[in-house]
């Protein structure tokens, strides 16, 4: 969408939505670049509304950075994911990685009245570094003004609170909103709120926005949907993590109690996976009920509109994918995990969310990209592309 070619997003109810997942969000980056193949070159983005939580929310960010051409933002974002590296997420040396516990060990002795920092497994500092070197914020304003761009919305965890709130940046057009234990907040979007939404909890340490501390977009987000829909998207496009299920081993002994990995593996499975699943089925209810209304009454009888949605999953397990890549990580993460319970070959899924390393990031992309070019018509015709 440039020069003459520019296709305004006004009247245009595209919406993306990309969910949270650690590392597995490199899938959605295969997925974003296939659509791509779709298009013809200099063309803006197809989704004018974009909304994403954790390291989805840093994805959405990138390409709405980038929504005037599509195909330089999906560049742009490919080469990060691809010449990725733990180090570039969080410290992973031994000296980094211990003395960030120890330090943390040592602060929760502090005086209740003493300032204190937020506590956790690893220290995310080189994210912010990596995320001021490529995202450029300024960009937003510039898309939204040239009307590439309607809106871009991250999701983050008030743990002062307990709400979800979306952050959001976007045309005067789209006023803030409040609902049960969830917000949006319209605000000029910055570092901070990325950090927050990606603060997987107790993995990265809480971000403090204002006067309250925020998480991971994806602990209290009880209903993903409500927030492309407030911002006017009328047809969604979901890109999510939940994945086929596969047992590493033949045979698991269920005698045995879950060690520390598999217990916070489930736990990350189901914050990142089942609030979707469950805000898809109750779209689908509200669907199925409209459609017994007649069309001319629903706008007087109900506020609710039709929502049409494509939501596109993993074909493969990322948890397999990432035990192949065990030997990838730095030895002090290795150590870690093992004391978690955590090995090669383990049925935990914790690793698959924390292994930033290029060769297993670029297997997601390349299982994204496949997965899409399968579903090439129908996200064709999904998109009215």
């Amino acid at each position: 969408m440039a020069g003459n070619n520019k296709k305004s997003y006004k009247g245009y109810k595209n919406g993306l939505l990309l969910t949270g997942g650690g590392a597995t969000a490199a899938y959605q980056v295969g997925v974003l670049k296939a659509i791509s193949k779709f298009m013809p070159r200099n063309h803006g983005i197809p989704f004018p509304i974009i909304s994403g939580t954790s390291a989805g929310a840093i994805n959405a960010t990138t390409i709405a950075c980038y929504a005037s051409c599509y195909h330089l933002g999906i560049r742009k974002l490919e080469y990060v994911w691809n010449n990725l590296h733990t180090s570039k997420i969080y410290h992973s040396n031994a000296r980094k990685v211990f003395s960030h516990i120890i330090s943390g060990i040592v602060g929760s002795y502090r005086a209740g009245y003493a300032p204190k920092k937020a506590m956790s497994l690893l220290n995310n500092e080189p994210l912010r570094q990596l995320l001021n070197q490529v995202v450029d914020f300024r960009r937003i304003d510039d898309n939204i003004v040239r009307g590439y761009l309607s809106s871009v919305a991250l999701t983050a965890s008030s743990y002062s609170t307990g709400d979800s709130i979306s952050f959001y940046q976007a045309d005067k057009s789209i006023s803030p909103w409040t609902r049960a234990k969830r917000r949006g907040v319209q605000t000029n979007l910055h570092t901070d709120h990325l950090m927050a939404s990606s603060a997987i909890p107790l993995i990265f340490p809480s971000v403090k926005i204002k006067k309250q501390h925020y998480g991971d977009g994806s602990i209290s987000q009880l209903s993903p949907l409500s927030t492309p829909i407030h911002l006017g998207a009328e047809r969604i496009f979901i890109v999510g993590v939940s994945q086929p299920q596969q047992n590493i081993h033949q045979a698991v002994d269920f005698n045995q109690p879950p060690t520390s990995a598999e217990i916070a593996g489930h736990l990350m499975d189901t914050v990142f996976t089942e609030a979707l699943n469950s805000d898809l089925e109750r779209l689908q209810r509200i669907n199925r009920t409209l459609s017994l209304i007649e069309e001319s009454k629903r706008s007087l009888q109900s506020p609710l509109k039709h929502i049409d949605t494509f939501m596109l999953s993993p074909s493969k397990n990322f948890h397999v994918i990432a035990n192949e890549h065990y030997e990838e990580l730095k030895w002090a993460l290795r150590f870690i995990l093992r004391l978690m319970g955590s090995g090669k070959d383990s049925d935990s899924s914790l690793m698959s969310y924390i292994l930033f390393e290029q060769n297993y990031c670029k297997r997601l992309i390349q299982v994204g990209y496949e997965d899409a070019m399968m579903q090439e018509q129908n996200i064709r015709e999904f998109l009215q592309l």
